[in-house]
């Protein structure tokens, strides 16, 4: 991931014009301002808890690190000074669950604020209708406009971050649980069996590339597993995904998943961005979802294409 640092925009000034869409372009401009100011607050977060997490990550690493050491020479069966450390590096990682549930938060809040800036370039583009304006008045929007444009693509990037560390991060917490689980049990009889599978199913997460298109929206050779239909808010698609995931590694264990992220062709370009951003992010909580439900990450690819025959955002499971 790249540094996660948002430069940022200067903001466009306008004074009053004398006209109603002038007025309106003012409001405009200090809703942009008071959204930066928050999109840099939220920043400021999220390299707060970097930062936390890290030294959480490295203090449970010392720890584990010294009880695999002593294990790995040999030891008495249930060591009370391993059990000590064992307990030590169980509350370490409980403060990096705790900073995951603080990075769910921040992803929470910066999608409302993606939320926004819709909102606000939604109702720029409606003030070029209003009656009543002069020339200035639609140079200054087109300006706003274009700023708009550019803070949406910062907050598409710093959501993207964050995601990114969220589903990392969910990942590495369950392996480690497994990994305590092994050595909890390695302690007990005093020596290792060997390299926990938890870290082998990391690495293979992490190392996870994305994939290509697997197809269109409608009339795919390849019947989707599952289709959610992203049309309003808290979509309660969980229950249904997992049902249909569960059944689908009923019948061959071995089955693997690919995510389709689907947008809507219409209005402008910025529109069509936007459509397929929030597309990509609903792609990103299905996937995020399954983790959770326990599906191995590297099971799972991500991709996104638009279609015209689709009205809202959609999210397509397909079994590869």
């Amino acid at each position: 991931m790249a540094e996660a640092t948002l430069p940022p925009p200067a903001p466009p000034r306008a004074g009053p014009t004398g006209t109603f869409v002038g007025t309106k372009v003012g409001d405009h401009q200090n809703d942009l301002a008071d959204l930066k100011v928050r999109i840099g607050e939220a920043n400021q977060r999220f390299q707060q808890l970097r930062v936390i997490t890290e030294q959480n990550a490295q203090r449970y690493y010392a720890v584990v690190a010294a009880i695999s050491a002593r294990l790995q020479i040999g030891t008495t069966p249930g060591n009370p000074v391993l059990v000590s450390q064992w307990n030590t590096a169980q509350a370490d990682l409980d403060r990096i669950l705790t900073d995951l549930a603080g990075l769910n938060t921040l992803s929470n809040d910066i999608a409302a604020q993606a939320a926004m800036s819709n909102y606000l370039f939604q109702s720029i583009s409606a003030a070029y209708g209003l009656q009543g304006a002069i020339e200035e008045d639609h140079r200054r929007l087109a300006r706003l406009e274009d700023e708009v444009n550019r803070t949406v693509v910062l907050i598409d990037r710093l959501l993207n971050w964050v995601n990114d560390t969220v589903t990392r991060q969910t990942t590495y917490v369950n392996n480690e649980r497994r990994h305590l689980t092994t050595l909890s049990l390695a302690i007990k009889n005093g020596e290792m069996f060997g390299p926990p599978l938890a870290n082998r199913a990391f690495a293979a997460v992490t190392s996870r590339q994305p994939a290509s298109v697997v197809g269109t929206a409608r009339g795919m050779a390849r019947q989707p597993l599952v289709v959610i239909r992203f049309d309003r808010p808290d979509v309660p698609y969980k229950q249904a995904l997992y049902t249909a995931v569960s059944q689908a590694l009923e019948r061959r264990p071995s089955t693997t998943f690919d995510i389709l992220a689907v947008a809507p062709i219409e209005g402008s370009p910025a529109k069509v961005a936007l459509n397929a951003s929030e597309s990509k992010r609903n792609a990103e909580r299905v996937f995020r979802s399954l983790i959770e439900m326990g599906l191995p990450g590297n099971r799972v690819t991500i991709s996104t294409t638009t279609s015209t025959a689709v009205l809202t955002n959609e999210v397509h499971v397909f079994v590869r």
